[in-house]
C-alpha cells in the first residue's frame, strides 16, 4: 500500500500560493538549487504516482510532458509517474506523447483510498491546494514535505485547513539546502 505526500514549495512567511492562488513566488528566486534538485531527483525516482487537481495539472501539463533532462533534471522522472488527475470538468488529461493521467472523477477520498491501495510505492500530491486540504482534513495525508523557500509574500493561502480542522505533524527531518532552501518532512497524525 503506498503512502500520500503532499509536497509544497512555501515562502518563509507560510503561503503556498499567493491571495490569487498563483505560485509566481517561485520565479523571483535568485538563489542555486543543485543541491536540492539532486535531492529532489532521488525521492521522485522512488515514486509511483503524482495526484493533481486540475489548475496544477494545466500548469503542469503546459511544461512537463516536453521536457528533457537536459532543461530539468527531474523531467525523466515525474514524467515516468503514474498520473492522476482530479476534475469534474477536463473531458481528457493528455500529457504530450506520453499515456494521458487518469481523470479522477468523483468522490476524492475514495478515490485517493484506493490509489493508495493500488499502490506499491508512495504517491505525491502537488500544489492542488484545495484537493490537499481536503484531504488532509480526511485524514488520508501520511507525510507533508514542505520546501521552505527564501521568498517573503505577506498575505497568501496556505497548505493546510482552517484552524480545527488540522492535523497533529511530527518532525522527521529538517535539512537546508544551495542557498537557502529548507525542506521540512513531517509524519502526519489526524487530529482528534
Amino acid at each position: 500500500m503506498g503512502r500520500l505526500i503532499i509536497q509544497d514549495f512555501v515562502t518563509v512567511d507560510g503561503f503556498a500560493a499567493d491571495t490569487g492562488g498563483n505560485f509566481t513566488f517561485y520565479e523571483k528566486l535568485e538563489t542555486r538549487m543543485d543541491e536540492f534538485a539532486a535531492n529532489q531527483l532521488a525521492w521522485v525516482e522512488g515514486l509511483e504516482a503524482m495526484v493533481i487537481g486540475r489548475n496544477t495539472y494545466l500548469m503542469f501539463a503546459e511544461y512537463w510532458p516536453g521536457a528533457t533532462a537536459e532543461q530539468d533534471v527531474l523531467a525523466p522522472a515525474l514524467n515516468a509517474l503514474d498520473r492522476h488527475v482530479f476534475s469534474s470538468t477536463l473531458e481528457a488529461a493528455p500529457w504530450g506523447e506520453d499515456e494521458p493521467a487518469v481523470l479522477e472523477r468523483g468522490d476524492a477520498v475514495e478515490a485517493i483510498r484506493r490509489i493508495k491501495a493500488e499502490a506499491e510505492r508512495d504517491i505525491v500530491l502537488w500544489g492542488s491546494l484545495r484537493l490537499g486540504k481536503s484531504l488532509l482534513r480526511a485524514g488520508e495525508v501520511d507525510e507533508v514535505r514542505l520546501v521552505v523557500l527564501p521568498v517573503a509574500l505577506g498575505e497568501g493561502i496556505g497548505v493546510f485547513p482552517p484552524a480545527g480542522d488540522g492535523a497533529l505533524l511530527r518532525l522527521g527531518s529538517a535539512r537546508t539546502y544551495d542557498d537557502g532552501l529548507v525542506e521540512l518532512v513531517y509524519d502526519v497524525r489526524p487530529a482528534g
